[in-house]
């Protein structure tokens, strides 16, 4: 089953990825020191995804939306990353929003819709 998948992606990602370019919503645009500020708060943000995955392009696409720039950490080619994912966030699920608060304590958010929710109250 699994085989059937990776071989199902490695066929459709091409066109996945041909789309979610094609697709690209646009930024909102914000006054260049707000824009600042979320530059800022995305810092303490990352994205860990595999390229070719559909809800990983949801999640993607709505950061490009609130125009985010949020680091991505692609776990299916990096090792460290989906050990990382593992280890620390207690699945290696994607997408998985990496949250780190001011105190340096680290929040692991998982679920496509979850993020998006939360990437909308703190960025919309």
């Amino acid at each position: 089953m699994k085989l059937f998948f990776r071989l199902l992606r490695a066929i459709l990602g091409p066109f996945m990825l041909l789309k979610e370019r094609l697709s690209r919503p646009q930024g909102i645009v914000r006054a260049p020191e707000d824009q600042a500020k979320v530059d800022a708060a995305c810092q303490k943000l990352a994205l860990y995804q595999f390229a070719t995955c559909p809800f990983c392009i949801k999640v993607r696409q709505e950061m490009r939306r609130l125009s985010l720039t949020v680091e991505f950490r692609d776990a299916q080619k990096s090792a460290q990353h989906r050990q990382a994912l593992l280890t620390q966030g207690g699945s290696p699920k994607v997408p998985c929003l990496q949250i780190t608060d001011d105190k340096g304590k680290v929040r692991w958010l998982y679920e496509s819709g979850d993020i998006i929710r939360y990437l909308q109250q703190q960025f919309a």
